[in-house]
């Protein structure tokens, strides 16, 4: 079998702002080579007192080691997200255990929203949405069309860009798991 084949492949992960309020939305399929190896995966979670949502894409063990730095940076900054996330990046790129890791991160208070890479990103988006994975693109163009064409809510719009997603990425499944942080 060669590398390609028994690599995990992505998901969707799509994060909406509206009406003071934050929605972080992901698909629960984990897929390896042609094979989908699970369809309740979670993806998403709540951190800091669930103060704050997190959500990854890529490498499940990866994610589960991010999401656990994370949350110890927020520990060490009080919740400050900006801070956590700029010294988790730092951390990601540099550390050489952590650099190998596979997987992206998009994490939101009710404020802000941030996604991470390994390669030192932290991308504050301008728009009040955010997406990552395989079908991050699919995700983005449906909440855009949403938020500017409709009145639904973030949670409606985070629900029916996943359908969307869903129904054209092949690495995204219709077993969404949403978390809502409420102002």
């Amino acid at each position: 079998m060669s590398k390609n084949s028994t690599r995990m492949h992505g998901t969707t992960v799509l994060c909406v702002r509206r009406d003071n309020k934050v929605v972080i939305a992901a698909d629960g399929q984990v897929t390896m080579g042609e094979h989908v190896m699970k369809h309740t995966a979670r993806k998403t979670r709540r951190l800091f007192n669930e103060k704050i949502l997190a959500g990854f894409a890529g490498s499940t063990a990866d994610a589960f080691s991010l999401f656990a730095r994370f949350e110890s940076k927020l520990e060490q900054y009080a919740g400050n997200l900006n801070r956590a996330a700029v010294e988790l990046a730092k951390d990601w790129r540099t550390d050489k255990m952590l650099r190998n890791l596979e997987a992206l991160l998009v994490v939101a208070d009710q404020t802000q929203t941030f996604l991470i890479s390994g390669s030192g990103d932290v991308i504050d988006p301008d728009e009040p949405l955010a997406a990552i994975g395989s079908g991050g693109s699919y995700a983005t163009a449906a909440a855009r069309a949403l938020l500017e064409n409709t009145n639904m809510s973030a949670r409606e719009i985070a629900e029916k860009a996943m359908k969307i997603a869903g129904d054209i990425c092949i690495y995204t499944n219709d077993q969404v798991t949403i978390e809502e942080l409420k102002g």
